[in-house]
């Protein structure tokens, strides 16, 4: 591993002109995780709101506010300006999670009274709809306007096989529902492993691929192609001694849950939409990735990828996984894509290992983290500008959207190779979101939907993990008004 580290240092240094004027910078993978420094602060008003590239380009253009948000209904512009505003209020955010995760709630009138005021304010404004006619319509509404759907059936952890199958046929109808739907309208169908394999199951093939890893003598009969999971700095500290080796019931539901997904798969296929699988907490995220490279071997036979994976770059480790899984990838031919996120568990993953006497497997500072998804962005680009590939830019970052938006047009990644989709959340970042549609690119919104009851989980997620990002939103909310 030292080895590939030091190849990876130094073919990663280089700098390869193209066309003879635009150098590419690419991912140092050392351990220090000393990437592609991070743009600075864009530190945009609305007096002064045209980011430019060096070299003069326009990315974003943020002054005509009435051409920016001309697809956007005033109702819904009201609408969506109040909630971000409640949305910044700390206090406001604070005193809702209280209540949504207090006894209150089970009291049947005050539950209906809190899921009704939810629907009303933060489920219309962050969530597609309630089941998938809604959601169609709002992907019609966002086709409408330049945008595409990642469309997210809002089911998220199952514990049994009854559950998980329940889960796949949603999941199914959730994959048809782009053969009714525009032509490319919808970009991905999302795919969570936890609804369709018990979580339970998810730990023990976690423990087992990491025990393998650690250990080269230790062999899994059940274990199918797949791409590296781990990297040396990867945390191991979830499993500290050997695990028992998976019961003959518990081989039968692995298969099951391969079947569920092939299913989804296979749906999604016939739509001509890809799959991309999100990623979860570190626990069970060995699992996911190795499912996810096992239909990417199954799926992955053309020049574009169809089935995507989930890198989380606030973790230490993801730049060198990514690194090691490409690399892997380009040697047995496999076409592989990715989606980079920054990630949405920070509190649980670090209270976790401290309670383990483990480091922290999150970045020590924000800026590491931002400079380690700006090198994974940079060396994906780099990827796939010449190669086949794929590669989803999850972003909230302004500096993130406009460094890859350069790199992009750098390495002549044109809208039209579909190697490129910019996506984020459905509510949030909507003027990057406008901004980079009408820079050209294509951009998607992560539509999660379900009852309001059912995607609670989200929402509450969205308030506890970026309030503080929700608080900083001053751009959208300044342009929005």
């Amino acid at each position: 591993m030292a080895m590939v580290r030091s190849f990876a240092r130094r073919a990663y240094r280089v700098h390869t002109l193209r066309g003879g004027q635009a150098q590419r910078t690419a991912l140092n993978i050392a351990t220090s995780n000393n990437f592609s420094q991070a743009p600075q602060s864009a530190n945009i008003t609305t007096t002064s709101s045209t980011s430019r590239g060096n070299d003069g380009d326009n990315v974003f253009d943020f002054e005509d506010t009435k051409s920016l948000f001309a697809s956007v209904s005033n109702g819904k512009l009201m609408h969506s300006a109040a909630t971000l505003n409640v949305a910044a209020m700390e206090p406001m955010v604070d005193l809702s999670l209280w209540v949504m995760n207090s006894r209150l709630m089970d009291v049947g009138l005050f539950r209906n009274l809190v899921l009704t005021t939810i629907k009303y304010t933060a489920y219309d404004h962050f969530v597609a709809g309630a089941d998938t006619v809604e959601t169609g319509q709002t992907v019609r509404r966002l086709w409408d306007s330049g945008l595409r759907g990642i469309v997210d059936y809002g089911l998220e952890h199952t514990n049994d096989n009854e559950s998980c199958d329940k889960a796949t046929q949603k999941l199914i109808e959730t994959a048809e529902l782009s053969q009714y739907l525009p032509h490319s309208s919808v970009s991905f169908v999302a795919v969570k492993v936890t609804a369709v394999c018990p979580v339970y199951l998810l730990r023990r093939v976690s423990d087992l691929l990491r025990w393998e890893y650690k250990n080269s003598s230790f062999k899994l009969p059940w274990k199918q192609q797949t791409l590296p999971i781990f990297s040396e700095s990867s945390p191991f500290y979830h499993t500290s001694q050997q695990p028992a080796p998976l019961t003959a019931d518990e081989e039968h539901d692995l298969e099951l849950a391969y079947k569920r997904l092939q299913s989804i798969c296979d749906k999604s296929f016939e739509g001509n939409v890809p799959v991309v699988i999100d990623a979860e907490d570190t626990a069970i995220q060995p699992a996911i990735d190795y499912m996810t490279y096992w239909a990417s071997f199954k799926y992955n036979e053309s020049q574009r990828p169809v089935v995507y994976g989930t890198v989380q770059a606030y973790l230490k480790d993801a730049g060198e996984r990514l690194y090691l899984a490409k690399k892997a990838a380009d040697k047995t031919g496999l076409t592989v894509g990715f989606k980079l996120v920054r990630g949405a568990y920070m509190s649980s993953e670090s209270k976790l290992a401290h309670s383990l006497g483990a480091e922290s497997p999150i970045h020590n500072t924000t800026n590491d983290t931002h400079d380690c998804y700006n090198g994974c962005a940079t060396f994906m680009l780099d990827e796939v500008s010449n190669r086949p590939g794929g590669l989803v830019l999850a972003t909230h970052n302004l500096d993130s959207a406009k460094l890859a938006a350069q790199k992009a047009r750098e390495y002549g990644i044109t809208k039209d190779s579909q190697k490129l989709e910019f996506a984020s959340l459905y509510g949030m970042s909507d003027a990057m979101t406008f901004g980079l549609r009408n820079a050209g690119f294509n951009v998607s919104k992560y539509l999660p939907f379900g009852p309001v009851d059912q995607v609670m989980p989200y929402l509450l997620r969205r308030a506890e993990e970026n309030k503080g990002m929700l608080s900083s939103s001053s751009l959208d909310r300044k342009l929005m008004m």
